[in-house]
């Protein structure tokens, strides 16, 4: 398909935006300027992208031109630059298309992610604390910040339940594919007799909420303090540090304890309440806009056994895309991209297809 003239369209926008950044009142709406500067720089890189394809469109056909020539030296140094050149083609391509697509309006914002045991008791637990720490890793390795927001450890040493905020470039885009159902297969240590036993934990990924996105109404709130339990040191377990907040309308609870006070639990409480709030109204919006066709792609159903980590054989298969990996020592050491980059890839192909991008 030929996309110069949506290219055009992109440029239109571009040198208008450009115009917009230098008026100094539009600093003034921090939340509008933020938005503003962000298409500017989506907006740039694709026009940059298309301008390095161009030219390499260019080169190639040169090369294949040169390649023909009496000259044998100047031909063979033509040949030799031709798969180096088409294949720049085919990922700047592949790149140019998915910025082409219509944007994904949560792609930009941070996430709350939601870690909670499953089936599997003591074993289900300290996998959480082994997903957890595999986060931790693949956020640094990305540059993103996290901060532990609540928890509930277990007696094994594992979790029940982990919240966590990532802060950083484009994080729900590339977490996002994270949510579902994540089975594990190992013996476990307790294991005498060496069998396989099989646990799973959920993962839950929130695109995170701002006030304008859901509004907390004071009277469809019921907050309260209570005293904090489990381990955490002596200052969380001796005040009544604990809160938890009842969302009425929906019977959503959320409870917080790992903060320093209760005004920190408070505001760290309306965070994740406001979180899973936008969620299901997002959900919903999703909902009705795939009746007719849903792809489990980035759907993020948390009832859907997504991935599962097969320590015997150092397996880990995403289900969703039919990926296998046996590099399981390095996704639980943060190295989760090689999945991420097939589930985006998957997922591109049938927005393409679904906006006639193909």
């Amino acid at each position: 398909m030929n996309y110069a003239s949506l290219i055009e369209k992109r440029r239109e926008r571009f040198a208008a935006v450009e115009v917009l950044i230098t008026d100094p009142n539009l600093f003034s709406d921090q939340k509008k300027a933020s938005e503003i500067m962000q298409e500017h720089r989506r907006l740039k890189k694709l026009l940059d992208m298309w301008e390095d394809l161009t030219t390499a469109k260019t080169n190639l056909i040169e090369n294949q031109e040169l390649a023909k020539e009496d000259d044998a030296e100047m031909a063979e140094m033509a040949e030799l630059e031709i798969p180096e050149l088409e294949a720049t083609i085919e990922e700047l391509s592949e790149k140019v298309q998915y910025a082409l697509l219509p944007r994904d309006p949560n792609e930009d914002r941070d996430a709350l992610v939601e870690i909670r045991a499953g089936a599997g008791g003591d074993e289900a637990s300290l996998f959480v604390g082994e997903v957890m720490g595999m986060y931790e890793r693949y956020c640094a390795s990305r540059g993103w910040k996290l901060q532990h927001l609540e928890s509930s450890p277990s007696d094994v040493g594992g979790f029940k339940e982990v919240v966590l905020k990532v802060t950083g470039e484009e994080v729900f885009r590339y977490l996002k594919y994270e949510s579902g159902v994540h089975r594990v297969q190992r013996v476990p240590a307790t294991e005498t007799q060496g069998r396989i036993h099989t646990s799973t934990i959920t993962v839950a990924i929130l695109p995170e909420a701002e006030d304008v996105d859901v509004e907390l109404k004071k009277e469809d709130l019921h907050i309260q303090a209570t005293r904090s339990g489990g381990s955490g040191g002596q200052h969380v377990n001796t005040t009544d540090s604990c809160v938890q907040i009842t969302h009425l309308p929906t019977g959503l609870q959320v409870k917080c304890q790992d903060g320093r006070s209760q005004t920190q639990n408070r505001e760290l409480g309306l965070q994740i309440m406001r979180a899973k709030l936008y969620e299901a109204k997002v959900r919903e919006e999703s909902d009705k806009y795939s009746a007719q066709r849903k792809s489990l792609i980035g759907s993020g159903d948390r009832s859907e056994k997504i991935r599962t980590y097969n320590f015997p054989q150092s397996r880990v298969t995403d289900h969703r895309i039919n990926f296998t990996s046996h590099n399981l020592d390095g996704i639980l050491n943060g190295q989760v991209g090689e999945i991420t980059e097939n589930l985006m890839k998957e997922e591109m192909e049938q927005r393409l297809a679904d906006a006639g991008l193909e």
